[in-house]
């Protein structure tokens, strides 16, 4: 088979060291070996939890956009209601049911696994996995973390077209999914 054509291995991890270990900031550095027999000594890689998105159409046909503050952007963009899988016994879709109540109060529906990205593969080591949550309706009060101010936006799909057109979604990991949702219903 042509160099063209053929499959990449997998890297050889020779050794691993952590660097910095926090909850939300954890660095290793791998030294590996390619398959051509190349050492690369200083490949640092940054872990995080799995990551949980949300696309939620509520019984009116409405699509839950949030707004929030991003500190290392330094403004205010409409995103998903997202979050992290951290909770000990807790899977993928039982921690996107938990996001979605806790951002917007919202829960019930027909959920469905949607899709699966990667922020950086080659700088990460974890997927964010997003969710189609149809026909969710209000159970509540929003239960927002210390470190959360969330405004909750209905908005049509031709509206949801208008803001990802303006740019307004700036979270690429947000933006994919709701192209795939618009693209699957002719709308995009």
């Amino acid at each position: 088979m042509s160099q063209l054509h053929r499959e990449p291995a997998d890297w050889k991890t020779l050794s691993s060291v952590y660097m910095h270990r926090e909850p939300w900031f954890t660095v290793r550095k791998d030294s590996v070996q390619l398959e051509n027999g190349r050492i690369i000594e200083d490949y640092f890689v940054q872990e995080f939890p799995p990551w949980c998105n949300v696309i939620a159409v509520t019984v009116k046909g409405e699509l839950l956009l949030i707004r929030q503050y991003r500190h290392g952007i330094g403004k205010v963009f409409y995103e998903l209601p997202a979050g992290v899988h951290d909770k000990e016994g807790e899977n993928i879709l039982e921690a996107a049911k938990r996001e979605l109540r806790e951002e917007t109060g919202y829960g019930g529906g027909r959920w469905r696994w949607w899709m699966e990205l990667s922020a950086n593969p080659a700088l990460q080591n974890n997927i964010t996995t997003t969710f189609l949550a149809e026909g969710v309706e209000p159970l509540g009060p929003q239960a927002l973390d210390a470190t959360e101010e969330i405004s909750i936006c209905p908005v049509s799909h031709e509206q949801l077209g208008q803001i990802l057109d303006k740019g307004e979604i700036l979270q690429a990991l947000h933006v994919a999914p709701l192209l795939k949702y618009l693209m699957q219903r002719g709308t995009a």
